[in-house]
């Protein structure tokens, strides 16, 4: 992921369009887009500053978390429920649609695993 531009960088874009420069112009002037000028004097009008936020990090999974009981509530009630099948539920019961991979990564956080059988000892005639 691209490193955010520097504080005095954005600070000098701003002070000029506070100064009456055009936000294209400042953008031309300290050699960064005019999207980029554009954002950041929004965003110092509206906070009142120009550092950037916070980069990465899970900004989806509340989504999926405000269902977490109906989640957990399907699996202590039918423990060998498949991800397809749990999806499949999920859609019809309460009209909402999770791709396997977000229910995946639910599971995954909360560390919950499904083993479908014990696992075999290792043979010692057969190679495994």
């Amino acid at each position: 992921m691209a490193k955010a531009l520097s504080v005095d960088l954005r600070r000098r874009v701003v002070e000029s369009i506070e100064q009456g420069m055009s936000r294209r112009a400042a953008a031309g002037r300290y050699g960064v887009s005019a999207a980029s000028a554009v954002r950041w004097h929004q965003q110092f009008k509206a906070t009142g500053t120009v550092s950037p936020r916070k980069q990465g990090g899970d900004r989806r999974s509340k989504r999926i978390e405000a269902y977490a009981a109906l989640i957990v509530e399907a699996i202590t009630n039918q423990p060998d429920i498949t991800l397809a099948e749990l999806q499949a539920q999920l859609s019809a019961q309460h009209g909402v649609d999770f791709a396997i991979g977000t229910l995946w990564r639910f599971f995954e956080r909360r560390r919950i695993t499904f083993k479908k059988r014990r696992r075999m000892l290792p043979s010692s005639s057969v190679r495994m």
